[in-house]
């Protein structure tokens, strides 16, 4: 599989409330693209230690904000349950493949797996849908 060829487009803070976590960073084929129609990937570098159920609490709910009619059973789920607890400097990296519609999830670059799936990218709507983790982050990342 050939890997695309990203472009920072933007990156942010990651905030729980007023205490930033880290930093997100979103990388696509075209930054004047909308991410729903190409290869992208996001990285999330952490500075602070979380436990893995944060993530798939926060997956899970965001995922359900944003998909209608979301299920538990949902392909997407699939990658919220790979999701490991995190130390500061732990980085995660979603890479999706257009073209193949694979979506990965790898940590301190290390694949943990990764769903083929005609919605895989729908995945990405928790940091970019309509109602984001964070919408001063959606904005920093989409500029």
């Amino acid at each position: 599989v050939q890997a695309a060829t990203f472009k920072q487009c933007g990156n942010g803070a990651i905030l729980v409330g007023t205490k930033q976590i880290g930093q997100a960073s979103y990388f696509a084929e075209s930054c004047k693209q909308t991410w729903e129609n190409q290869s992208i990937q996001m990285n999330f570098l952490y500075n602070q230690n979380i436990p893995e159920w944060a993530f798939k609490r926060a997956a899970t709910h965001f995922l359900k904000k944003n998909i209608p009619d979301f299920k538990e059973t949902s392909a997407l789920n699939q990658i919220t349950q790979l999701y490991k607890p995190v130390k500061n400097g732990d980085l995660y990296s979603l890479s999706y493949v257009h073209s193949s519609r694979i979506l990965t999830l790898s940590m301190n670059g290390k694949i943990l797996g990764h769903i083929q799936n005609d919605q895989a990218n729908q995945y990405f709507k928790i940091w970019l849908g309509s109602a984001p983790f964070n919408a001063k982050l959606k904005q920093q990342l989409l500029n």
